[in-house]
Formats: structure tokens, C-alpha cells, sequence
């Protein structure tokens, strides 16, 4: 299956983006209007977060996000085939702050949302700094399609770290110089070993170990905003958010990217993933100790 999958992808991949776009709205009405993938989901997740906004208003943001969520399946198998050139023109993103921190020597933490297209940003930063990339990322039930995926990024030199296993995936690293990539609003599996912040209206939990391993070995975080433009180009902006995590106290770091997040969310929500079950746990106040 995993043979399958790679050889149907590579022979869309070499379609011109124009044409995967076509694709792409195919798909859109297929997932919208036909399927309804996970609908239920992303309206109440859309109620929570913007319970001033009126139904129509929600049902016309659901149907932006859908349209991104599909342009970001295009755009993710065009990957396998586009040329750093190509890249450069449609992704935008000034890397001194990460150059920077190479040069003196620094590991650096890179904190980022579910924000389209983080395919495209993952690929960019790799290319222009010298950091070895890591990436963590959470391992799909289907091994076949988790293999595929896999590929997908480890083909351009990206480490893959398992969220499920981050002690052992992070401990070759631990003495390196190292980018360390965070998608940082995944639903937790256990929400004891979390801090809960309010996060689009309601208490929400984040994983403490991407603080934790900052604080402890002083490695500066940098705060990732992806913004779409327009369709197929994107800009992203970094923000050198703690330079000397270790003077920082706990909870600070990542209360401050929840807000960060948060804000960036409300000014572009269409290009966040609404799909994703958000909030599974109920806050209790013992859990946020």
C-alpha cells in the first residue's frame, strides 16, 4: 500500500500547481458539501472560539477553511517535486533571527500552530539555516500513511522526533546544536502533565515539556506566525519571543505563545485546523498545579 500511495502522489506532484489547484476544488466540494468531513466538529469548535460571530458568519468561515485545508493536500504532495526556486517565490520568511543564534552557537526552540501551510514553512526554514531540523510530530494509526508522510519530510533531511517518544527521540540531541520545530496546540494525551490557559474561551491544556527542556537548558524559543496571502503564497514571521529561557518563570513561556497564538488565530482563523478535536478534557483546577 505504502508503494501505492508514494507512486500516486509522485505523478501529481509533477502536475503544475494551477492544475493541482483544479484538483483541489474538486476536493473542497467533495469535503464540504459532499462528505462533510468532520462538520459537526469544526462548527462547534468555531462556535467556542467566536460565539459572538453569527451562524452564517461561522458556516461562511468553515467553508474558507475547508477550501485551505484541501489547497493544503495539493500543495503538501506538490512538495515532492518543487524546486527550492519555486519555494523561495511562494514562501517568504526573514531567517536572520535563527541565523543569529546559529552562529553564536545556540540550540533554538521554534514554537508554531496548526497554521497552512506548515508543510511548505517546515521545507523553507531547513533550507535556509545550518541547524540540524528536527520536527516532532504525532505518529498516524495507519503505518502505511504514516510511512508515506514520513517520507514526505524526511526527504529533505528533516529529524523526525515522535511526540509519543520524546525522551528517547530527543537523546542523541541532547549535547548538539539543534532546531527544534513545535507544533504547540496538539490535544494532549495526558492532561495531568500540562498547563491549562484560557485559549479561545475556554481552559485549555499545553504540554509543559517544550518549556521545561527551554527553562533547563537556557534554549531560546522563537515564535512562528504563518500568514496566507493569497492562494499558493504564504509569509511567515519569527519572533525571538525568550532569549534566556532559564531566568523565565514557570508557565510564562507557554502562557505567552497561547497568547500569541491565540491573537494570530483571530486575525487569520481560516488558515488554522478546525478539524482537530480541541478540547477532549475537562479543566480541573488540580491539573493545573
Amino acid at each position: 500500500m505504502y508503494y501505492i500511495l508514494i507512486a500516486f502522489c509522485y505523478s501529481l506532484s509533477v502536475l503544475p500547481l494551477w492544475l493541482l489547484y483544479r484538483l483541489s476544488d474538486v476536493l473542497y466540494f467533495l469535503v464540504h458539501h459532499v462528505l462533510g468531513y468532520r462538520r459537526k466538529v469544526v462548527m462547534a469548535n468555531l462556535l467556542q472560539a467566536f460565539p459572538d460571530k453569527t451562524e452564517a458568519e461561522r458556516k461562511k468561515l468553515a467553508a474558507k477553511y475547508y477550501r485551505n485545508l484541501t489547497d493544503m493536500m495539493v500543495e503538501t504532495i506538490k512538495l515532492l517535486t518543487m524546486s527550492r526556486r519555486s519555494l523561495q517565490k511562494r514562501f517568504q520568511c526573514d531567517l536572520s533571527v535563527l541565523q543569529k543564534l546559529y552562529a553564536e552557537g545556540r540550540s533554538c526552540q521554534l514554537h508554531l500552530g496548526h497554521n497552512f501551510n506548515w508543510e511548505w514553512a517546515n521545507l523553507f526554514c531547513m533550507q535556509g539555516v545550518q541547524f540540524p531540523f528536527l520536527v516532532v510530530y504525532m505518529p498516524i494509526t495507519s503505518k502505511a500513511v504514516d510511512r508515506m508522510f514520513r517520507h514526505f519530510r524526511e526527504k529533505f533531511g528533516t529529524v523526525l522526533i515522535p511526540a509519543n517518544d520524546m525522551s528517547n527521540g530527543m537523546a542523541p540531541w541532547i549535547n548538539k546544536q539543534y532546531l527544534l520545530a513545535l507544533v504547540a496546540d496538539q490535544n494532549p494525551g495526558n492532561p495531568r502533565r500540562c498547563y491549562w490557559f484560557p485559549f479561545l474561551n475556554k481552559m485549555t491544556p499545553f504540554y509543559k515539556g517544550p518549556e521545561t527542556s527551554a527553562r533547563r537548558y537556557n534554549i531560546p524559543v522563537v515564535f512562528a506566525d504563518i500568514r496566507k496571502v493569497k492562494r499558493g503564497y504564504y509569509e511567515a514571521q519569527l519572533t525571538l519571543a525568550f532569549e534566556n529561557p532559564e531566568h523565565e518563570p514557570e508557565g510564562k513561556i507557554t502562557e505567552a505563545f497561547v497568547q500569541y497564538l491565540e491573537k494570530n488565530i483571530q486575525e487569520q482563523p481560516e488558515v488554522w485546523v478546525w478539524s482537530h478535536r480541541r478540547w477532549k478534557h475537562t479543566y480541573k483546577p488540580e491539573e493545573s498545579e
